[in-house]
């Protein structure tokens, strides 16, 4: 499933959740790991030895690979290091590409020992930008991972892009022998009040229904145990709801809807459940994002 994981890392001055979550992922499905840390050029920061001129962020990327390889070394995973100079972001992406990288994991949230790069404007760049998945991960101290993962959320609209990520959500399944939780939420507030008839509603509920029986269906194909809910409220309340009410360890969703929301940091469902959610959430980039009907 992922074969080649790609970690960004910058300066910690201890083991980060997100790392042995990555490092634990990688143990149980015999993956390798690429440690990488981007030297951010727009820094001027240089270091003058008996060499000559170095670039002082470049030596300090080398020991922060090397710090975070011992960690992974202390869970038996299988690892290389990189250093390179460029924007963060823009770098990270076109990296994953470039090398064919199957999964970016991230961090979300900065805590003691992670420096600005990881902060979130650049991980929620990098989950709006990458075709490639990227699994982000809060870091706060109450936060536990579980790997394997036993049941997984597809959040879903019925929309193609919510469907390519249930699809990934469901390998990712297979792969863990995990049952994957198929959950649609008709936006009542959305609606407004004009609209909210039992007619109308139930016209919504309907096709909420059809969205989730369609992953159901998909799961079916794939031999996963699967469930579906339809919820009324908020999208990514309902989201969090049901992360607590199925003690699901993962999500797994699409970067746009129905509503082609190519705005990952204005406030779209899937940048609010990436900054929110106590589990990893893996967002799906839509191969044609910006088609379905945008």
């Amino acid at each position: 499933m992922y074969d080649e994981i790609l970690l960004p890392v910058d300066d910690t001055t201890g083991p980060a959740e997100v790392l042995h979550h990555a490092g634990e992922m990688a143990h149980y499905l015999d993956s390798e790991i690429r440690l990488l840390h981007v030297a951010d050029t727009e820094q001027h920061s240089v270091t003058l030895t008996e060499e000559g001129v170095v670039d002082g962020l470049v030596r300090q990327g080398e020991q922060i690979v090397a710090d975070a390889g011992e960690t992974l070394e202390t869970l038996n995973v299988a690892y290389s290091t990189d250093v390179v100079q460029g924007s963060p972001a823009e770098t990270i992406v076109a990296y994953a590409a470039e090398y064919d990288y199957d999964l970016i994991v991230m961090p979300t949230h900065a805590r003691q020992g992670l420096a600005r790069y990881l902060l979130g404007s650049v991980t929620e760049k990098v989950v709006r930008l990458s075709d490639v998945p990227v699994l982000t991960a809060r870091m706060q101290e109450d936060d536990e991972f579980t790997v394997p993962y036993e049941d997984i959320l597809l959040p879903t609209d019925g929309s193609a892009g919510a469907r390519q990520a249930a699809n990934h959500g469901i390998a990712l399944a297979a792969t863990e022998d995990a049952t994957v939780h198929a959950l649609s939420v008709v936006e009542t507030a959305a609606l407004g009040p004009d609209v909210r008839s039992d007619v109308t509603m139930g016209t919504f509920d309907q096709g909420a229904r059809e969205a989730v029986d369609e992953i159901a269906g998909m799961a079916d194909e794939q031999g996963v145990d699967v469930a579906t809910h339809v919820q009324n409220g908020s999208a990514d309340e309902e989201i969090l709801a049901a992360i607590e009410a199925q003690d699901c360890d993962a999500v797994v969703m699409g970067t746009t809807g129905r509503r082609g929301v190519d705005r990952i940091l204005l406030g779209s469902v899937a940048e609010k459940t990436v900054r929110t959610a106590p589990v990893p959430v893996v967002t799906v980039r839509h191969a044609d994002q910006g088609d379905d009907g945008q």
